[in-house]
């Protein structure tokens, strides 16, 4: 048994067929799902019509063809892309959707050799990516997670992995892309070069460097979203740099009926909401803001009291993907049973993915602590994108989804905790 184990072990890690055979298993699943004709409803009903507008070359519209900045426009311009080249439909995002999983997954592979410092550490991380079912039910929804998972990864790979001034170069453009899908996404450039930084041998030495390449990442995104925000301030009459979301955003999570999610039932935002047609969006997200920052003022100790909430809320659930497949399939009372059985199983996979991931974090801290190693490296990358969504949900609000982008850089943790525990286990090796 001990012999079949180990040569089983050493064909996962090393053959060229385990490693079709793992590609098959990510991406066969997700090819599927995009057979299912998801129709999209609310977020991703927004983004689609947006996309089949701009794609028609209307132009970024409200639904009453007003010009907007209301939310980021990065995913509407990419699946708009997708639109003139394949026709707008439900099956052109599933493929479109589709080339970006394929596209992530082979960022995780090469990440994973990079971080988990083998390839059975990486694929071991693609197979767990593979087995979680809510990274699949993604695929055929008109939402911008699958998108900007990749995005994010790129970026990533970009800094880690990349070598020279077009590596750079590539991670500033792309940095530009995906603040456009997601405003906040600029905080990831100081946790990945203070990464960086931290595991140079001179540690002062390094920090002229990072704040040169920042500076540099800066430059190429703003100049990336510069062409957007220059069009807000002529359509709207005043910059914006990507989208007038942020004051709603704040109010929906800090109210008084606030729970930790997304809130908009609270008198605090519905007598604004009330008089949302009286206002431009300019205006209408200033005095969201407004009421945001003036509740947390009165209320600093529930704004506290809220932050735990937020993050149960950010982390706690998963399976989200299944409500498209809910509100969007025709279909869905036939397949009802399979899809709540595989709720169930998705949410005790993701627990035991997050439970891994705590655990690598201890195992690495120890093994570094207790044998001279550089407490400080790449491992921590992952635990950096974590906080990323995380430091978000504590001021704003919890949604599941958001964590999404995330799950890939878990994988990578546990692929390499579950690939360490094998080869010290078994004494094997993958020479």
């Amino acid at each position: 048994m001990s012999g079949t184990l180990d040569r089983f072990g050493h064909w996962f890690a090393t053959s060229q067929r385990a490693l079709w055979a793992l590609w098959a298993l990510y991406l066969v699943p997700r090819a599927l799902l995009i057979l299912f004709d998801v129709q999209p409803w609310s977020d991703a009903a927004y983004y689609y019509e947006r996309a089949a507008e701009l794609a028609a070359g209307q132009g970024y519209l409200t639904p009453d063809g007003a010009p907007t900045a209301f939310w980021p426009p990065g995913w509407p311009f990419a699946l708009s892309a997708a639109f003139r080249l394949l026709g707008t439909s439900v099956a052109s995002v599933g493929l479109f959707n589709l080339s970006c999983a394929a596209l992530s997954g082979a960022l995780l592979l090469s990440l994973g050799r990079r971080i988990g410092g083998s390839e059975l550490a990486a694929r071991v991380a693609l197979l767990l990516l593979a087995l979680y079912p809510n990274s699949a039910l993604y695929v055929p929804a008109a939402m911008t997670e699958v998108f900007y998972t990749t995005l994010l990864l790129a970026i990533c790979w970009l800094l880690v992995a990349g070598r020279g001034a077009l590596a750079l170069i590539g991670a500033g453009l792309l940095l530009g892309m995906a603040t456009l899908v997601k405003a906040q996404t600029l905080v990831v450039v100081p946790l990945v070069l203070g990464i960086g930084v931290l595991r140079a041998p001179r540690f002062w030495a390094a920090v002229p460097g990072a704040i040169a390449r920042g500076l540099v990442l800066a430059a190429l995104a703003a100049l990336v979203v510069a062409p957007w925000s220059l069009r807000n301030e002529r359509e709207l009459g005043h910059y914006v740099a990507v989208s007038t979301n942020g004051g709603v955003t704040l109010l929906t999570g800090n109210n008084d009926s606030a729970d930790g999610g997304y809130g908009d039932q609270d008198p605090l935002y519905k007598g604004l909401f009330a008089r949302k047609d009286a206002m431009d969006e300019i205006a209408y997200d200033a005095e969201a803001k407004r009421r945001g920052m003036a509740w947390i003022a009165a209320n600093p100790g529930r704004f506290v009291a809220l932050m735990p909430k937020k993050l149960l809320k950010l982390w706690a659930p998963d399976g989200e993907g299944l409500w498209h497949f809910e509100k969007g399939v025709a279909s869905y009372p036939a397949w009802a049973p399979a899809f709540t059985a595989l709720r169930y199983a998705n949410q005790g996979w993701y627990w035991l993915l997050l439970l891994g991931f705590a655990a690598a974090a201890l195992v690495q801290v120890r093994r570094r602590l207790g044998s001279g190693q550089p407490l400080f490296d790449w491992w921590l990358l992952p635990y950096g994108i974590a906080a990323y969504p995380s430091a978000i949900a504590v001021v704003f609000s919890g949604q599941s989804r958001f964590h999404y982008p995330v799950m890939p850089f878990i994988a990578l943790s546990v692929g390499w905790l579950l690939a360490d525990w094998w080869t010290q286990r078994r004494g094997w090796s993958e020479q």
